[in-house]
Formats: structure tokens, C-alpha cells, sequence
């Protein structure tokens, strides 16, 4: 079969619901695990981010040596289809453990923090490096895979819509604890509201459905600087025992406006679903995907030689640095944008609509990438979209919290250009697997591929340990409505002008990219030519 194969619409599909799973597990983590460990498991900011960090450290050797045994896997089903098979359920597993909150002492929560979370990266490379190289094999036509690029993209934003769009939502059905509501009216558009519940709760959230009214604790011993008035409430709740509070600003509060959400169990029962639908996707993609493109017949394994092509590969080295710069950008941008929204606009769950827009305006981006790529060039259209998102994007540093509609407008416009650097930079790792097989004979798909695994994972710690140095800065605490006020400040930077700045690093760098539209027909025309002989001899 011709390596050069018009993939069906089946199978492009099928591959695209390997990256929808994938994004269940990492935007769910990049989206909800930072405001999880801190304002439902009771972590620091600041231990959160460390932990983040520290567990990339172990990235770049796990995903160089993923590389090195994908390319080295021999079965009846190919190199790399095996281990989506193999880490369909392990992924899912281990994503629920990372939202499962044991009753455990201050350093326990550390230390399962710890276990869980470098465990959920090491299992997250064996599956998405071989994913991600399976792209490379599945055609050698490089047109072709950028049209399976935007379908890969397409399934990745879909799966982040799913989580993303879905999740608060599960966690407010979930987190439902059936409390004791009595409402007192004292004025037109005053309240006085008492809460209890019939077991003791370690992270409860009160709200209005509608988001508006103002809540401050019933309690004459706190000062003004400790009872601020906020449209929610975070707390913990002991068994039957009454909670009161001065609400303020919405006419006509009835007991069903109430809401009174049990964060930890609603999270932890909403991502034990969601982890179900990831395992089965990645089963999907394993049955409706194949391999065709093989390394050359002569090619031996030579671990040292694949080493040495990859440090002298300059399309795989720039993209490298590409690749960490643009997920620190998008990686800030979801790991703030629950606390922006919970905490600044007072609104968690229009978050939810705020992500599923955003999921849309990905979704268009995606599919626009290969026109454009055609039309503008990979290189060109890539530092066009680093500036353009990062420039909107710095528009949020303006907004107040009643400038919900002008949130979802910048935050859709950045987010459609910012769906771009994915797209591409898939793709054009395959274009520097084909750039060092022309260069040097020879093919290691699952080494360059571990670049994405590397610059995903690891720019997403970066990311976490910025948003937690900022907010300790700040001394934000998830559970203290005092502090929280406090960090407003950091939370308005990590939402604007800190990631902004990233994307103008990221397009200096792009413009040292090597890999015009020119050489890449010369590079396809002749790896597809040297495969002919082969296929012929």
C-alpha cells in the first residue's frame, strides 16, 4: 500500500478521538486540579506549584526513552497503535486517583499528591508519545497529515469541551449535600440566611444560582477587613451545627436559589465518569487507525546514532523550545481561569459556558489551520497566531467583573488563534521526522515525537509553578475569603499580560524555524521516490 495513502474519514476520525480522551485527562488536570489541591484538598499555592514542577523534572528522560521503545516496539499491530491499547485504562485510573481526596494528615496529602501525579505523567507519556508518533505512520504525504492534524485537534478540543463544559456542572449535581435552608427577609434585597447539614463537610461552596447576591458572614465578632462581601462562600461545615449569613442584592431569595455544593465529593464522582469515557475513546482509536509508513529496510537500531540525528535535527530542536513556550501560554491560561472566574467574577459556574465558548472558538481554529498553513506557510501562520492571541489576550488586564460580555470576547478571539499552535506543531514534528530521515537515511518517529509529550507536560509545570509562585506572592488561600481578596491582583496578571509575554518570546523564536513550504515538497518528493525503490526491490 502506498505510503502517500488518502487516509478515510473513519479512520481520521478515530484518530481524532484519541486526542479528545487525552485532553479529557490533561485539560481536566491543566483546568481543575490547581483550584482541587488548593481549595478542596487544602494545599498551599505554593506547594501545589512546587510539586508541578518538580514532577517534570523525570519528563525529558520519560519521554526520550518512550520514544526510544515505541520505536523499538514490534508487534502484529504496529510500533505505536499497542500502547494506546495498552494505557487505555491505566490513564483512566489514575486520572480519578489524582481527584480522589483521602482523609489523610497535612504531609499524607503531600506525599499522595506526590505519588499520584508523577504517576499520571509517566503513564500519560506511554500513551501520548506513541499517539502522537502514530500520526508520522500513518501516511507520508505531509498535506495529508495536516488535514489529520486538524482532525487530531478538532478531537482534542472536543474532549476539552466535554470536561471543561461538563464538569462543573457534574460537580454540582454530585456535590449536592441536602441542607437545612431557612431564609429571613430584612429588607427588599436583604436576607438573613442559616445553613446546616446532616454530616460534616471539609469544603462547602454557597452561591445564588443566579451568581448575584452579595455574602457576608452573620457574625459581629469579625471586622470589615475579615467579612468582605463576596458572591460565594467557601467553608467547612460540621455536622448539624447552624451558619449564618448577610445576604444582600438579589430580590425575592427563595430556599431554591440556594446553592451549597460539596466540592470534594462533587469533583472526585464527576471525574470518575469523566475517566470512563477517556478509556473508551482510546480503545476507538486503536481499532480504526493503522500503521503504513515504515522506517527504511536497512536501518538497524542504533540508539547512539538516533541521539546524535536528533541534537543535530535544527526543525525539532526549534520546535522543542516552540513547543514548552506556547503550552506555558495556554497552560497559565486554564490553570487560572476556575480561580478568575470563582474568585473575581464570582461565578464558577458560568466558567463552564466561559470554557465550552472557548472549546467552539478551538474547534473553528483548528479546522482553519490547513487553509491558512497552505496559504500563509506553517512558519508565518505560527507567528502570526503567537502574536495575535497574546495581544487579545492582554485585554483581560482591562476588564471588571461586570464586563462578562467583553471576558467571553477576548477570551474567544484569543482562543481561536491560540488553537493554531497545537495544529501545528503536531504536524510539523512529523515534518521533522521526514527532515531527519531525508538528512540521514535513516527514521526515529517516536524520538521526535517525545518533543510534544516533553514540551506538553513540562510547560504545563512551568505553568503551574508561576501561577503558585504568583498567587503565594499574594498569599492566596482557597479557603479564606480574606485572602482570596487579596490575590485579585495576581489572578488578573496570570489571566492577561503574564501569558501574553510568552507568546512574543515564542515568536522570536519561530522565526529561526528552518522547514519553508518550498523544502518541504523537495523533502516528501524525495522520501517518497527512495520508498518506491524500496517497495520495488
Amino acid at each position: 500500500m502506498s505510503v502517500e495513502t488518502k487516509l478515510s474519514l473513519k479512520e481520521k476520525l478515530g484518530y481524532g478521538l484519541g486526542d479528545g480522551a487525552a485532553n479529557i485527562a490533561w485539560r481536566g488536570v491543566a483546568t481543575f486540579l490547581f483550584i482541587f489541591y488548593t481549595d478542596v484538598f487544602g494545599l498551599s499555592p505554593v506547594t501545589v506549584g512546587v510539586l508541578m514542577l518538580v514532577a517534570r523534572f523525570s519528563d525529558g528522560i520519560s519521554d526520550v526513552l518512550m520514544g526510544v521503545i515505541g520505536d523499538r516496539t514490534k508487534s502484529k499491530y504496529g510500533k505505536f497503535r499497542p500502547w494506546i491499547l495498552w494505557t487505555a485504562i491505566p490513564l483512566g485510573i489514575i486520572l480519578s486517583l489524582l481527584f480522589t481526596s483521602p482523609d489523610l494528615s497535612d504531609s499524607g496529602k503531600i506525599i499522595y499528591a506526590y505519588i499520584t501525579y508523577i504517576f499520571f505523567t509517566l503513564i500519560y507519556t506511554a500513551n501520548n508519545v506513541p499517539y502522537g508518533a502514530l500520526m508520522a505512520v500513518m501516511t507520508g504525504d505531509d498535506k495529508e497529515r495536516t488535514s489529520l492534524g486538524s482532525f487530531r485537534m478538532v478531537g482534542a478540543f472536543g474532549g476539552g469541551m466535554l470536561v471543561q463544559g461538563a464538569l462543573l456542572f457534574l460537580v454540582a449535581h454530585f456535590g449536592n449535600v441536602n441542607p437545612e435552608i431557612a431564609i429571613d427577609q430584612l429588607a427588599e434585597e436583604k436576607f438573613r440566611v442559616t445553613i446546616s447539614a446532616p454530616s460534616d463537610v471539609e469544603n462547602v461552596n454557597i452561591k445564588t444560582e443566579n451568581g448575584i447576591a452579595d455574602f457576608i458572614w452573620d457574625d459581629s465578632s469579625l471586622n470589615s477587613d475579615e467579612n468582605i462581601p463576596t458572591h460565594s462562600k467557601s467553608f467547612s461545615i460540621e455536622a448539624n451545627k447552624e451558619y449564618a449569613f448577610i445576604v444582600s442584592g438579589e430580590p425575592g431569595l427563595e430556599i431554591a436559589s440556594i446553592s451549597l455544593i460539596d466540592q470534594k465529593k462533587g469533583y472526585s464522582n464527576s471525574m470518575y465518569i469523566m475517566s470512563v469515557f477517556l478509556s473508551l475513546f482510546m480503545f476507538i482509536t486503536f481499532y480504526t487507525t493503522k500503521e503504513r509508513v515504515q522506517p527504511p529496510k536497512t536501518q538497524k537500531n542504533n540508539l547512539k546514532r538516533d541521539l546524535k540525528d536528533l541534537v543535530r535535527n535544527k526543525p525539532w530542536l526549534v520546535l522543542l523550545v516552540i513547543g514548552l513556550l506556547f503550552n506555558i501560554y495556554n497552560s497559565i491560561k486554564q490553570g487560572i481561569v476556575i480561580i478568575y472566574f470563582t474568585h473575581y467574577l464570582n461565578n464558577q459556574l458560568l466558567a463552564a459556558s466561559f470554557l465550552v465558548a472557548l472549546m467552539l472558538a478551538s474547534v473553528a481554529g483548528a479546522m482553519i489551520t490547513a487553509p491558512l498553513g497552505k496559504r500563509f506557510g506553517k512558519r508565518n501562520l505560527f507567528i502570526g497566531a503567537l502574536l495575535f492571541s497574546g495581544g487579545i489576550n492582554s485585554l483581560f488586564y482591562f476588564l471588571s467583573p461586570s464586563d462578562v460580555e467583553a471576558v467571553f470576547t477576548v477570551g474567544v478571539i484569543s482562543e481561536f488563534a491560540s488553537a493554531i499552535f497545537p495544529t501545528l506543531f503536531f504536524v510539523m514534528l512529523g515534518d521533522a521526522a521526514d527532515y531527519s530521515e531525508y538528512k540521514n537515511g535513516r527514521r526515529a518517529t517516536g524520538l521526535i515525537y517525545s518533543a510534544g509529550s516533553f514540551a506538553t507536560k513540562f510547560g504545563g509545570g512551568i505553568a503551574g509553578a508561576i501561577i503558585g509562585l504568583v498567587l503565594g506572592a499574594y498569599a492566596y488561600d482557597g479557603q479564606d475569603a480574606t485572602s482570596i481578596e487579596g490575590a485579585i491582583p495576581g489572578i488578573i496578571m496570570l489571566m492577561s499580560w503574564v501569558p501574553a509575554i510568552i507568546t512574543v518570546i515564542a515568536a522570536a523564536f519561530m522565526l529561526i524555524y528552518p522547514l519553508n513550504q518550498k523544502k518541504l515538497d523537495e523533502v516528501t518528493t524525495e522520501l517518497n521516490n527512495r520508498r518506491l525503490q524500496e517497495s520495488t526491490n
